[in-house]
């Protein structure tokens, strides 16, 4: 005669002493794993952190695009530029947009302070760009341009701009 049981209710066996040694080594097993893991984490976090200060040493060259003539926000960028040439990054600043303004001998009166830092950084290595449909459409002309200011084309725009490693930034 069979047994009589509600519907949805199975018969619950006992735990054979091999299936319960499986399911013991199964649960060590994943201890194991979860403490692998883990273990895993804190090694890559570690290594992580002691190869960060590697990567500051780089010396990798920063283009710095800067394209306004508020006095505040173009000192900003050629002093960040200043700060990180002086740490060894090679630097290029290209003005364009407004900041063709600040290239032009003629705003020496505005630009003083930002114009003798551009001169300064030229003569430390740095390269300063000027971009010539900016200029255009400013009215600056060529010869008006601070001494070791070069008039941007693709090829010497370009090549700063794309040289392995470069990292950007824009004011």
């Amino acid at each position: 005669m069979s047994e009589i049981r509600p519907v949805g209710i199975s018969r619950v066996r006992k735990p054979s002493r091999l299936r319960h040694l499986n399911y013991n080594k199964l649960i060590i097993k994943e201890k194991n794993m979860k403490f692998l893991s883990s273990s895993l984490l804190a090694l890559a976090l570690i290594v992580g952190g002691i190869a960060t200060p590697a990567f500051a040493e780089d010396h990798a060259p920063l283009f710095v695009n800067l394209t306004t003539d508020d006095p505040h926000r173009a000192n900003m960028g050629i002093s960040f530029g200043k700060n990180q040439l002086e740490r060894g990054h090679p630097l290029t600043i290209f003005l364009n947009d407004k900041s063709v303004l600040i290239g032009s001998q003629e705003n020496a009166a505005q630009f003083a302070d930002h114009q003798k830092v551009l001169g300064e950084l030229v003569e430390k290595g740095a390269t300063v760009l000027i971009c010539p449909m900016c200029m255009k459409h400013y009215g600056v002309k060529e010869a008006d341009l601070l001494p070791g200011l070069q008039v941007g084309n693709p090829e010497l725009t370009g090549g700063a701009l794309f040289k392995d490693n470069t990292r950007t930034l824009t004011w």
